[in-house]
């Protein structure tokens, strides 16, 4: 694959060996390329806009400056979201605390520090790709976590869905459901390209900032 089709990756975590290691299942991909590396928030910030790399593998829990802020400092700079840098958060533990924050601040997914060469690979092209990239054990628990929580929508959740067509709340229902780009072309008949342009657009008007968080508006807000 020609150089300029890599995605090209930022690992951050303060531990050496962790980010040796993730550089070296990630330069072992003909299509991954690790652009550099950094070992707390502030320099995840500096690298970003340095490198302005395809995605962020941002471990959450960091001394000096965390995950979190590094991810709303970069959200401040306009570093992150669709047609900049995806984050995606690392995590020991998939009920960490700050799970619903970073979503919250445009964090593409969460990947737990265990998960597979495959499921680690697979979520960084996912999240390059501007697909939803979480853990099946951290989904789980966000939305568990949001319908215990929420009994009904609020006003400002209900305000995000007003501009949306009918095809378009459509697309963000399938996508709360967990559906791939392909799985919903497959289920509204409709072609790859013109989900493509709905959730997109839908994306837009709904002020989300990845797939990860318009799944949590559908839940929140959508029968």
């Amino acid at each position: 694959m020609p150089v300029s089709e890599q995605i090209s990756v930022l690992v951050v975590d303060d531990e050496p060996i962790i980010r040796a290691s993730l550089g070296a299942i990630l330069d072992s991909q003909a299509d991954l390329t690790v652009a550099g590396t950094a070992g707390d928030g502030e320099e995840a910030v500096e690298a970003c806009a340095r490198l302005r790399p395809d995605v962020l593998l941002l471990d959450i829990r960091m001394p000096r400056r965390n995950g979190l802020w590094a991810l709303a400092e970069l959200g401040r700079r306009g570093l992150l979201g669709p047609g900049r840098s995806q984050a995606l958060m690392l995590t020991t533990f998939d009920l960490d605390e700050y799970v619903d924050e970073a979503l919250a601040a445009g964090a593409s997914g969460f990947l737990l520090k265990n998960s597979s060469y495959e499921e680690l690979t697979g979520a960084v092209r996912a999240a390059a790709a501007g697909h939803r990239a979480l853990s099946p054990a951290v989904t789980a628990r966000i939305i568990e976590g949001h319908l215990r929580a929420r009994q009904r929508p609020s006003d400002q959740e209900l305000a995000r869905l007003r501009d949306l067509t009918e095809r378009e709340r459509d697309v963000l229902r399938l996508v709360g459901d967990g559906l791939s780009n392909a799985e919903i072309a497959d289920r509204l008949v409709v072609s790859l390209h013109t989900v493509k342009t709905h959730v997109s657009r839908m994306l837009t008007k709904t002020g989300c900032q990845s797939r990860a968080q318009a799944a949590v508006l559908a839940r929140n807000t959508l029968p």
